[in-house]
């Protein structure tokens, strides 16, 4: 039987969250975004990979990248099976080795396909005492495996940005859209329209999404889904599991409760060195 999904943390690397989907046409996301930099690849099956303002079909073999704060989305194509692995990687890790946040959203590089698998191998691999150098390593040598495409210079809009700023700051507060408004000084319409072009949600989407992220930080402490629905501005438990489960796909309690294991250690490492050699073969 097919394990849906599985979530991966590990107190000796917590600057990393993995994420195994087997299968993808039970896990549809909304628009949604992270505060991490997510990178994963597609292990089996097509979906449709929406990034920004950038929509194509994805398909095995190929890695999807998604910068913090970007609006994304990832659902199968018809209904067809598919199946996924993705890293989480928190930015001031990530900034501390020097590394510059990539444009590319998608690639089919095979080697990169290849190095990903094995860097999901050695994660889950307990036998090897040097797993934080060897991620270093991939992420030292990621630019080269991507085209080297010139940096967008996004002037954007002063006023967009400062109400996205001020749901962040206030994101665990009763906001209204007046409130939001009186912030930034636009009116309702201009700021729904505008907002949701700039951002890919309308400032009510953009709150709830802010939200979903402070309570995903408090759950990967081991909170009590209580307490953090509180904390995190929702109403009650049930609006934080209607919200949680529309962005990650996953229940608070099956995120709060993973494990250092994608699976039973040995099998799982197996599996995915197997995965690792037929990339290399083809």
């Amino acid at each position: 039987m097919i394990e849906i999904s599985r979530f991966w943390r590990d107190p000796e690397l917590p600057f990393v969250e993995a994420r195994r989907v087997g299968d993808g046409r039970q896990v549809c996301y909304a628009a949604h975004s992270h505060e991490s930099f997510s990178i994963g690849v597609i292990t089996g099956g097509r979906s449709t990979y929406l990034n920004g303002d950038q929509r194509v079909e994805v398909a095995a073999g190929t890695t999807v990248l998604m910068n913090p704060g970007v609006v994304h989305t990832c659902n199968p194509v018809a209904g067809e099976p598919w199946s996924y692995l993705m890293l989480f990687v928190d930015l001031p890790w990530l900034q501390a080795q020097a590394f510059a946040l990539p444009r590319q959203t998608y690639s089919t590089s095979a080697l990169l396909y290849q190095r990903l698998l094995q860097a999901f191998a050695d994660l889950l691999d307990p036998c090897l005492h040097d797993r934080e150098a060897r991620f270093a390593a991939l992420f030292k040598a990621l630019p080269a495996l991507l085209d080297d495409l010139a940096p967008v210079h996004d002037a954007g809009n002063p006023r967009l940005d400062a109400a996205a700023a001020f749901i962040r700051a206030h994101r665990s507060d009763p906001l209204s859209l007046e409130d939001i408004c009186g912030a930034c000084g636009l009116s309702r319409s201009y700021l729904i329209r505008a907002f949701r072009q700039r951002f890919g949600l309308t400032p009510h989407g953009y709150l709830l999404d802010q939200r979903v992220q402070l309570a995903r930080a408090q759950l990967r402490q081991g909170r009590a889904i209580a307490e953090v629905a509180q904390e995190a501005g929702f109403a009650d438990q049930a609006h934080l599991q209607r919200a949680f489960k529309q962005h990650l796909a996953a229940t608070p309690g099956h995120y709060r409760n993973a494990v250092a294991s994608l699976g039973a250690p040995a099998e799982a490492v197996h599996a995915l060195k197997h995965q690792v050699n037929r990339a290399g073969d083809q």
